[in-house]
C-alpha cells in the first residue's frame, strides 16, 4: 500500500464527508476517522470498481464510540445521505486519478 496514496484518499474523505450530530457537521478528519476509512477503501479501489454496497458494508462495520465509549454506533447511521453522496464522489474521483 502506498502511504502517499492513502493520505491523498484520506484527505479527500476527511474534507468532504461529515457526521451530523444535532445538525452540527463534524468532518471525518476532525473526528479522526478519515485515515482508517481510507485504509479500508484503498484496496477495493485499486482492484476495480467499488459499489455502493461495498461502501455501506465498510460504513456499517466502522463503529464510532460516543459518550466516552458508553455507546457504539455504526458510521453509516451517523452520515446523512448528502454526506454519503460526498463519500461516493470522493472515492470515484480518487479511483479516476489512479
Amino acid at each position: 500500500m502506498s502511504s502517499e496514496a492513502i493520505e491523498k484518499l484520506a484527505a479527500g474523505i476527511g474534507e468532504n464527508v461529515y457526521i451530523d450530530v444535532a445538525k452540527w457537521h463534524l468532518y471525518l478528519r476532525d473526528a479522526g476517522l478519515h485515515t482508517s476509512l481510507a485504509e479500508r477503501f484503498y484496496p477495493m479501489l485499486t482492484k476495480g470498481s467499488i459499489s455502493e454496497t461495498d461502501v455501506n458494508n465498510v460504513l456499517k462495520g466502522t463503529k464510532v464510540k460516543l459518550g466516552g465509549g458508553k455507546l457504539e454506533v455504526s458510521l453509516v447511521d451517523l452520515l446523512p445521505m448528502q454526506s454519503q453522496v460526498h463519500l461516493m464522489d470522493a472515492l470515484e474521483e480518487f479511483q479516476r486519478d489512479l
